[in-house]
């Protein structure tokens, strides 16, 4: 897998869990998908490990919400609960969750909810995010996604950070297709009132999935700020894709974090988009599948990464029955059995059927021929009649 000593990939009964040593501690990507008939099997057996959960996301219908919990233990974690806007609530598709060994995890609320896990080592401080609501459940969604980003800029505060330290969002917008327009303008608004836009922008996932709450949007986060100049964060350009930000969608392709002992690349929620940024193939989820595989291949290989780097990745099907014809796909280009959770969700336009976002870890040192460097951009010269990714 991963080339270091450091990295080891185990099996557990519904999926994966890739552990980092680093020093006395242990970070663990656990992924993992429901097998057999019973929706709540997954949650017996989890977390697989006996590290303390940092964030979790659970992809299913709402109604199993209390259940899993309850098999969980309570589940006194952050948590993202999201049924997609396509899924019909009787399934439980996957998992996706980080866990952290040999640290010190303290909780972070909002509302009396925990929504958050911060920790420290020599390096940088962390926040990882997940469930923040808006303030106001009643309030119109794009007031709704303006709150969210406040709520996050709240819990950060919290333990002494700010947005300024976030490096990578998820979004989850109920409805999706009917105002993703109406979030994007919201999103941009709000970074260029933290000035966003001359720093990093963050990479992101926004997904139609509602949540058990019945707000408009649900989201999360990770946060970190670096305490020397071994870590460094950095936005990485996609090779056969534009800039999100030339179409007025607010986030960077990818984002590395290089630390001293290893690098983790953080790759957007990416879907079947051509360089001029429309969708490619409408017609075909194969073709679909094929492109947008290609695209995060080449974000990899330009940061001397592959396939076999990969620590967790969340694939989202607007059908959830591609889900084999994904695997052929990967089969077909000898991409191996990827630490994967899926999704029933739909994409941000409506002729797009498959997104996948991914993960990935190296050594620190980036080969010199694939070494490169990316400065952010905000295009003004933006495609009115493009719909934003």
């Amino acid at each position: 897998m991963i080339q270091s000593a450091n990295v080891a990939r185990e099996r557990w009964t519904h999926g994966d869990v890739v552990t980092l040593k680093r020093g006395g501690s242990r970070e663990q990507f656990i992924s993992a998908r429901r097998k057999g008939s019973d929706e709540l099997s997954i949650f017996d057996d989890f977390p697989p490990t006996s590290a303390s959960v940092v964030a979790q996301m659970v992809f299913g219908g709402c109604g199993f919400h209390d259940a899993a919990r309850a098999r969980m233990g309570g589940a006194d974690w952050p948590m993202l609960w999201l049924q997609g806007d396509v899924c019909p609530g009787k399934h439980v598709a996957g998992i996706s969750a980080f866990a952290l060994d040999g640290q010190t995890v303290r909780r972070v609320k909002l509302a009396d909810r925990i929504v958050g896990s911060a920790w420290s080592d020599a390096d940088a401080d962390y926040c990882f995010l997940a469930g923040v609501l808006p303030a106001d459940f009643s309030a119109s969604r794009g007031a709704q996604t303006i709150s969210c980003f406040e709520q996050i800029e709240v819990a950060l505060q919290k333990i002494g950070m700010d947005f300024s330290h976030v490096a990578r969002t998820w979004f989850y917008l109920d409805d999706l297709l009917n105002w993703y327009g109406e979030f994007n303008a919201a999103r941009t608004k709000f970074f260029q009132s933290r000035s966003v836009f001359d720093r990093l922008v963050p990479a992101s996932t926004g997904i139609g999935a509602k949540n058990p709450f019945g707000v408009a949007l649900a989201a999360g986060a990770l946060a970190v700020r670096p305490k020397n100049n071994r870590v460094q964060i950095r936005e990485i350009i996609s090779p056969l894709q534009c800039p999100a930000t030339n179409y007025r969608s607010s986030f960077s392709r990818a984002v590395e974090m290089q630390f001293a002992d290893h690098r983790t690349l953080m790759i957007s929620g990416t879907a079947s988009i051509a360089p001029d940024g429309k969708t490619v193939f409408a017609d075909s989820t194969v073709k679909q599948i094929h492109l947008t595989l290609d695209v995060v291949e080449a974000i990899l290989k330009s940061r001397g990464m592959d396939w076999e780097n990969t620590t967790r990745a969340i694939g989202y099907f607007h059908d959830i029955r591609a889900l084999p014809i994904f695997e052929e796909c990967c089969r077909e280009r000898g991409i191996p059995p990827l630490p994967l959770a899926p999704a029933h969700a739909t994409v941000c336009r409506a002729d797009l059927w498959f997104e996948i976002e991914l993960d990935a870890m190296a050594p620190t040192s980036v080969p010199e021929k694939v070494e490169s460097s990316f400065n952010s951009v905000n295009s003004e010269d933006e495609a009115d009649n493009l719909t934003a990714v």
